[in-house]
């Protein structure tokens, strides 16, 4: 399957260690005096590791790789006590990973592995890597006092736009997923009431956005590994935005299991002009 995972420049790693510190699951070893990731099952893609680089020599990269494994993570840290088994789990909550977390927790509990849980307090910095790429869950905001926007915001996670989001993050599991071309926002004005309340967004441009075959192989992955519900394409009625719907019927059609897919077509004055299931 391809997801997004780190790359690491031999050229540039200076064998200062750091990363593999930063790499609780246990991905990466200094073997050579170069930093290498010795399994694929262990990265989580998140990207903890970048930071930790003096010299950039750590990146982030679509390729096909064998998915990612909570369970084979846990064998892994277990035997190294307490304080790595916390920060494995801090860095699934600081990313909003709350299905990956959860699988951590039944872990320690099946193999009463005894570990103070209530050390997992909100986190008050930032991940490592790039701050707008980082994979959180958004909790509804109620505003007390009237203001200007006639809605509260309906967005429940962070990033959206289709390149930087992971198939396996933990709010994709089981959810309706709503596909919209990068206009669509903009000429709705219900947008967030109308099409995406109850949803994990994506947003796209078949037009402009480079490597959208990238796109077929996340959207399957959505199906057959996170196992979504539905899938809504949310579109303008131009010729170009057609490409994002033929993205998901490809990708309904490669994956192994077969969805509800819905099509709705947006005029330019945000009008809904069809809408229907295919």
């Amino acid at each position: 399957m391809k997801r997004t995972i780190i790359k690491i420049d031999e050229e540039k790693c200076n064998g200062c260690g750091l990363c593999v510190q930063g790499c609780h699951e246990g991905a990466l070893q200094l073997i050579d005096g170069k930093a290498v990731m010795i399994s694929d099952l262990y990265c989580d893609g998140l990207g903890a590791c970048i930071g930790e680089c003096p010299v950039g020599a750590i990146e982030l990269e679509e390729r096909e790789a064998e998915p990612y494994s909570e369970e084979t993570v846990m064998e892994r840290i277990a035997p190294k006590g307490q304080h790595v088994i916390l920060a494995h789990l801090h860095h699934l909550k600081e990313h909003g990973e709350t299905e990956l977390l959860k699988q951590g927790v039944e872990y320690l509990k099946r193999h009463n592995i005894p570990v103070n849980l209530q050390e997992l307090h909100p986190a008050q910095k930032l991940g490592c890597g790039c701050p707008g790429s980082m994979a959180r869950e958004l909790k509804p905001v109620t505003k007390a006092t009237p203001v200007a926007c006639t809605g509260n915001s309906e967005l429940r996670q962070w990033p959206v736009q289709l390149h930087l989001l992971n198939p396996q993050a933990g709010y994709f599991q089981n959810a309706d997923v709503l596909l919209a071309s990068d206009c669509s926002a903009f000429a709705a004005g219900n947008f967030h009431e109308r099409f995406l309340k109850g949803k994990i967004l994506a947003i796209a441009c078949p037009k402009l956005d480079h490597n959208t075959d990238s796109y077929v192989d996340k959207l399957r992955d959505m199906i057959d590994d996170a196992k979504i519900n539905t899938l809504t394409v949310v579109i303008m009625e131009v010729p170009c935005c057609g490409g994002l719907f033929q993205m998901a019927l490809k990708a309904r059609e490669q994956a192994s299991r077969n969805i509800p897919v819905k099509r709705i077509i947006l005029s330019v004055e945000g009008e809904v002009k069809s809408e229907d299931w295919v």
